[in-house]
């Protein structure tokens, strides 16, 4: 074992039928990163705007309606970008498996997930007096967080490219 999964691990993951039929077909590989990509701007994307609202953008748009109309895309976007990363990781699961730089990627997006369940479970409650620049400064500390947080695992997604 040379990184937190066992290599065996990593090398029956990237042998399976699945990974094989991905990494061989000129279509698969690239259509799994154009699913991940879109997957990527509608969760990120959507959280993007909601925090900066959070941050006093837009102060005219009542959160809990905004929240309303851009998180359900942020969970569609979860939706694609969970299957197609898993799928992409299968094809090069060994290498993957022992960057540092991939599990710093995974971190990350367990301090998002941390950050969001933080919010929602606490934070975000009762929103309803949050009009104007009346948002508290836990919900901009989350705000900060999550923009924060989401441009390092895109960064980190990026260099792994390389």
């Amino acid at each position: 074992m040379s990184g937190p999964i066992p290599v065996e691990w990593l090398q029956q993951i990237e042998n399976t039928g699945m990974a094989a039929t991905i990494r061989q077909s000129n279509w698969l590989y690239p259509g799994l990163e154009i699913v991940h990509i879109v997957g990527i701007v509608l969760l990120v994307g959507g959280a993007f705007v909601f925090d900066w609202r959070l941050l006093g953008f837009s102060p005219k748009l009542p959160v809990d309606d905004l929240a309303a109309h851009v998180l359900p895309w942020s969970r569609r976007g979860l939706a694609l970008v969970v299957p197609s990363g898993l799928l992409l990781f299968s094809t090069n699961a060994e290498s993957l498996g022992n960057d540092p730089m991939f599990w710093l990627k995974m971190i990350l997006i367990v301090v998002a997930g941390v950050n969001v369940a933080v919010f929602h479970r606490i934070t975000f409650r009762s929103p309803a007096g949050w009009q104007g620049d009346k948002t508290p400064p836990g919900a901009k500390a989350a705000a900060i967080c999550s923009i924060l947080v989401w441009l390092a695992i895109i960064a980190c997604g990026r260099l792994l490219a390389y």
